[in-house]
């Protein structure tokens, strides 16, 4: 009942935002899956229902991948993107963004300015968070006797757990666990990441297991690697691997040890066609209710304060979802925050160097 006012709540909401103009269509492009469909339930259908405007969702391994592309070309067909962090920083750097005023965001329900209500580090010039996740490792317990995986070290450690891992095929997130792995404080990562020693390191820590790992692009991929049988370990995005163990009973245990807490974000790419249409629906998306409704289709926690009260059970009615987000402060221990930053400056450097050494014997 609580989640049926919830979308009675949104869809009034988003009558907020209803242009003058007759009805009109947007291209939005994110990461699919349990993802995809906690935005459709959360945000696109309430708004659509409201507005009498459409939204054509399309599904990408890295919804910020066709942006430069598109923009360069002077070609754009996508209205707006659901983007990691450091591609949001870098993008808007490069001049591929439309800026967007935050101060036009919907406030609390209690008054307070979007500004002051988002999370910190959750507005940025050219985009507006609507979740933090983070990347964790997963394991299936019907596979492993007697003692469990605790720690990030025993990921690595095929002699003590032996089968495949999986992987993400990227230098992000893998190089901070393999630094965690070896003995590196969650607070000094980025440190050592920044000298060609640490780099190392971490390429190395990885060496380790690289005739055992299996790597996945797309989210959708790591529950079922596991699910087959073919990981007996995987990195993954919490709220993918929540969706098989609580959404379709799987027997998936999360690790939080190490967890790499990150924001996604909606951005609107130079030159979309539906420039003005796609800032009424990032106004709606990420007010107050929809954020916390999302979080009623998966474990993914809002960027806005005011939501956190509003988040409350699992769509089966049962399962309590305060304890599955990954900033429950339980799971926040050994949590590192990712760099955006760091990444902005040297993903392209630390990429080169990833898949160099991927290709290496």
């Amino acid at each position: 009942m609580k989640f049926k006012l919830l979308l009675t709540s949104t869809a009034v909401t988003a009558a907020m935002f209803v242009s003058a103009a007759n009805a009109g269509e947007l291209t939005i492009m994110s990461w699919g899956g349990a993802y995809t469909v906690s935005q459709t339930e959360a945000y696109y259908k309430p708004w659509q229902a409201a507005t009498g405007h459409k939204i054509n969702s399309v599904d990408s391994d890295n919804p910020a991948a066709p942006i430069k592309a598109q923009v360069e070309a002077g070609n754009v067909s996508i209205d707006i993107a659901d983007v990691e962090y450091s591609d949001a920083i870098r993008y808007c750097d490069e001049g591929l963004l439309e800026e967007i005023d935050a101060s036009t965001l919907p406030a609390a329900p209690d008054g307070t300015p979007a500004v002051d209500d988002f999370i910190e580090g959750a507005l940025t010039d050219c985009a507006v968070a609507n979740i933090v996740w983070s990347t964790i490792f997963a394991y299936d317990s019907s596979k492993i006797e007697g003692e469990k995986p605790s720690s990030l070290a025993d990921f690595f450690d095929t002699t003590k757990f032996p089968g495949k891992r999986g992987m993400r095929k990227s230098a992000k997130a893998n190089m901070e666990m393999a630094l965690i792995a070896d003995g590196v404080a969650p607070a000094d990562v980025y440190s050592t990441l920044e000298t060609d020693e640490g780099v190392a390191q971490a390429l190395a820590k990885m060496a380790t297991i690289k005739d055992d790992i299996i790597w996945w692009e797309a989210g959708a991929q790591p529950p079922q690697l596991l699910a087959d049988g073919e990981v007996l370990m995987t990195t993954a995005y919490n709220g993918r691997i929540f969706g098989a163990a609580v959404g379709e009973g799987k027997p998936f245990e999360i690790v939080w040890d190490g967890q790499i807490l990150d924001f996604d974000l909606y951005v609107i790419p130079k030159g979309a066609p539906n420039k003005e249409l796609a800032m009424e629906f990032i106004k709606f998306a990420t007010g107050t209710e929809p954020l916390a409704a999302q979080a009623s289709w998966i474990s993914y926690g809002p960027a806005r304060a005011s939501s956190a009260a509003l988040v409350g059970k699992y769509k089966d009615g049962k399962t309590d979802m305060a304890p599955h987000m990954p900033t429950a402060p339980e799971n926040m221990t050994t949590a590192l925050v990712n760099n955006f930053e760091f990444w902005a400056d040297r993903n392209d450097e630390l990429s080169e160097q990833f898949n160099a050494w991927l290709l290496a014997n």
